[in-house]
Protein backbone atom coordinates (compact mmCIF):
# COMPACT_ATOMS: atom_id res chain seq x y z
CA UNK A 1 0.00 0.00 0.00
CA UNK A 2 1.35 3.40 -0.95
CA UNK A 3 1.86 5.79 1.96
CA UNK A 4 1.56 9.57 1.94
CA UNK A 5 2.67 12.20 4.43
CA UNK A 6 -0.03 14.67 5.39
CA UNK A 7 -0.70 17.48 7.79
CA UNK A 8 -3.85 17.89 9.87
CA UNK A 9 -4.97 20.37 12.50
CA UNK A 10 -6.42 18.89 15.69
CA UNK A 11 -6.88 19.89 19.30
CA UNK A 12 -3.51 20.03 21.09
CA UNK A 13 -4.80 18.35 24.26
CA UNK A 14 -6.31 15.50 22.23
CA UNK A 15 -3.04 15.00 20.34
CA UNK A 16 -0.98 15.00 23.52
CA UNK A 17 -3.27 12.39 25.08
CA UNK A 18 -2.92 10.17 22.01
CA UNK A 19 0.86 10.57 22.03
CA UNK A 20 1.02 9.63 25.70
CA UNK A 21 -1.21 6.63 25.27
CA UNK A 22 0.13 5.22 22.00
CA UNK A 23 3.46 6.90 21.35
CA UNK A 24 5.04 5.78 24.59
CA UNK A 25 4.58 2.13 23.58
CA UNK A 26 5.89 2.25 20.05
CA UNK A 27 7.05 5.70 19.08
CA UNK A 28 6.13 7.53 15.91
CA UNK A 29 5.32 4.38 13.90
CA UNK A 30 2.78 3.26 16.50
CA UNK A 31 1.27 6.73 16.56
CA UNK A 32 0.95 6.80 12.77
CA UNK A 33 -0.61 3.33 12.81
CA UNK A 34 -3.13 4.39 15.48
CA UNK A 35 -4.25 7.36 13.36
CA UNK A 36 -4.42 5.14 10.27
CA UNK A 37 -6.55 2.57 12.14
CA UNK A 38 -8.93 5.31 13.29
CA UNK A 39 -9.35 6.47 9.70
CA UNK A 40 -9.86 2.88 8.47
CA UNK A 41 -12.51 2.36 11.13
CA UNK A 42 -14.31 5.51 10.02
CA UNK A 43 -14.36 4.49 6.35
CA UNK A 44 -14.72 0.73 6.87
CA UNK A 45 -18.23 0.71 5.45
CA UNK A 46 -16.93 2.28 2.23
CA UNK A 47 -14.15 -0.30 1.97
CA UNK A 48 -16.64 -3.14 2.50
CA UNK A 49 -19.02 -1.75 -0.13
CA UNK A 50 -16.16 -1.40 -2.59
CA UNK A 51 -15.05 -5.00 -2.00
CA UNK A 52 -18.60 -6.33 -2.34
CA UNK A 53 -19.16 -4.36 -5.55
CA UNK A 54 -15.98 -5.88 -6.94
CA UNK A 55 -17.22 -9.39 -6.08
CA UNK A 56 -20.69 -8.79 -7.51
CA UNK A 57 -19.33 -7.47 -10.81
CA UNK A 58 -17.47 -10.71 -11.36
CA UNK A 59 -20.57 -12.89 -10.92
CA UNK A 60 -23.97 -12.88 -12.52
CA UNK A 61 -26.71 -12.50 -9.92
CA UNK A 62 -30.03 -14.36 -10.16
CA UNK A 63 -32.89 -12.20 -11.39
CA UNK A 64 -35.49 -13.79 -9.14
CA UNK A 65 -35.61 -15.05 -5.61
CA UNK A 66 -37.60 -18.14 -4.78
CA UNK A 67 -39.02 -18.60 -1.29
CA UNK A 68 -38.08 -21.77 0.55
CA UNK A 69 -40.07 -23.63 3.18
CA UNK A 70 -38.48 -24.03 6.61
CA UNK A 71 -37.38 -27.53 7.53
CA UNK A 72 -39.11 -27.25 10.89
CA UNK A 73 -42.57 -25.80 11.41
CA UNK A 74 -42.28 -22.44 13.16
CA UNK A 75 -44.62 -19.96 14.81
CA UNK A 76 -43.06 -16.50 14.89
CA UNK A 77 -45.74 -15.13 17.24
CA UNK A 78 -45.06 -17.86 19.78
CA UNK A 79 -41.30 -17.31 19.59
CA UNK A 80 -41.63 -13.55 20.11
CA UNK A 81 -44.00 -14.09 23.05
CA UNK A 82 -41.49 -16.47 24.68
CA UNK A 83 -38.66 -13.98 24.24
CA UNK A 84 -40.73 -11.18 25.73
CA UNK A 85 -41.62 -13.32 28.74
CA UNK A 86 -37.91 -13.95 29.37
CA UNK A 87 -37.32 -10.18 29.76
CA UNK A 88 -39.70 -9.89 32.72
Amino acid sequence: MEKIKTSVTIDRKLWEELKLKVGSRGGLKALSRAVEEAIEEEVADLLIIEALEHEVKSEELPLSISPIKPRVATDAGKSVRELRELRI
